[in-house]
């Protein structure tokens, strides 16, 4: 089994203790984060550590820190979009939460599930794809 899969059921594992109840990743997300990895080489470690902070902090304790934003302008109630901006990394040393790496999710509340669809850094690409969200809602008959 390719150990970058093996690194993201590492993460589900590790992190189902947590009030979420699914942690799912899209096969575009999945090329996001392996190409991703290849540079920064603690991305999975850091991923875990976002999983069981910011989202924890943000969806089960609702603390906002301002490291979680809901995108909006979406034509769609649920799942909600979210855009993770606190992503400590440490392969990017010196630049602490706040590293540039943006990880984009859609977050079911009812079912506590979160399902990750993009993950970028801000120094290749400005933006996250706004076909991507759109053409995964569709796909999820959500719009």
């Amino acid at each position: 089994m390719n150990r970058f899969f093996t690194g993201l059921q590492l993460i589900v594992a590790e992190t189902s203790d947590l009030s979420f109840s699914k942690i799912n990743y899209t096969t575009l997300f999945n090329k996001d984060f392996k190409r991703l990895s290849k540079r920064y080489r603690t991305l999975g470690d850091d991923l875990q550590v976002f999983i069981k902070t910011q989202l924890y902090i943000f969806h089960i304790l609702k603390i906002d820190n301002d490291g979680i934003k809901q995108i909006i302008g979406l034509k769609t109630r649920t799942p909600s979009i979210f855009k993770g901006k606190k992503f400590a990394c440490k392969s990017l040393k010196g630049k602490g939460a706040k590293s540039g790496i943006r990880i984009i999710y859609a977050y079911f509340e009812k079912e506590s599930r979160i399902e990750f669809l993009e993950i970028y850094y801000k120094g290749e690409k400005e933006r996250e794809n706004k076909e991507r969200k759109k053409n995964y809602l569709e796909e999820a008959g959500e719009v």
